[in-house]
């Protein structure tokens, strides 16, 4: 009968693991991959098996990131009202200008008529901005029942403000709302708009 006494990894394994600790104290982040070619451009020639074992030994292992989700949410569909300042339908929209600066708009269509209740034009539109267009525009038209937009994380700051609102969202990658407007009906407004707003966006 063979016996094989037993070895004590860490003596057996010491330059591994300080060569490990070294990287980890600069970058707690690095997964093994990054961890064992770091050690090979240190000149290291550690076989990249035994690397992993005593990476694994030392509970060096990483859980994969995997992707948020966001919290189910049943798909509306999406009809046109009859009557208008029911539901508005709400989307941010990004394109350069000339001279190759970007901006966005933030548009608010009516769906009942089609009306364009607002396009807002900045470099940047905050969640306060956005607070404050939807305050105005409600104090103008009055409140409507619904308010459908692409994203709800993007509505969160608004919603915090207008909590007697109802936020529908689109169904994803299945249907088109109404303030998604067309590249040739949006670059007319956008024109109107970038006359109009170009002290904002000098800014």
């Amino acid at each position: 009968m063979l016996y094989r006494p037993k070895v004590n990894w860490l003596e057996r394994d010491k330059e591994v693991i300080d060569a490990l600790n070294a990287i980890i104290a600069k970058r707690s982040r690095w997964g093994f991959w990054k961890c064992f070619d770091r050690m090979r451009l240190d000149g290291l020639p550690y076989n990249h098996k035994k690397v992993h074992r005593v990476y694994c030994d030392m509970k060096l292992n990483m859980p994969r990131r995997t992707k948020k989700r966001l919290v189910n949410r049943p798909a509306q569909p999406l009809v046109c009202p009859s009557e208008v300042n029911k539901v508005w339908a709400i989307d941010f929209m990004r394109d350069t200008l000339y001279d190759g600066r970007p901006f966005r708009t933030f548009n608010v269509i009516d769906e009942g008529n089609r009306e364009g209740l607002r396009i807002e034009v900045g470099r940047s539109i905050s969640s306060l901005r956005v607070t404050r267009i939807m305050s105005e525009l409600v104090e103008f038209y009055g409140k409507p029942q619904a308010i459908r937009l692409d994203n709800v994380l993007n509505a969160i700051g608004v919603a915090q403000k207008e909590q007697a609102h109802s936020w529908l969202s689109k169904q994803p990658k299945k249907q088109r709302h109404f303030a998604a407007l067309p590249n040739g009906h949006f670059h007319v407004l956008r024109r109107a708009s970038i006359h109009h707003n170009e002290h904002k966006i000098q800014q």
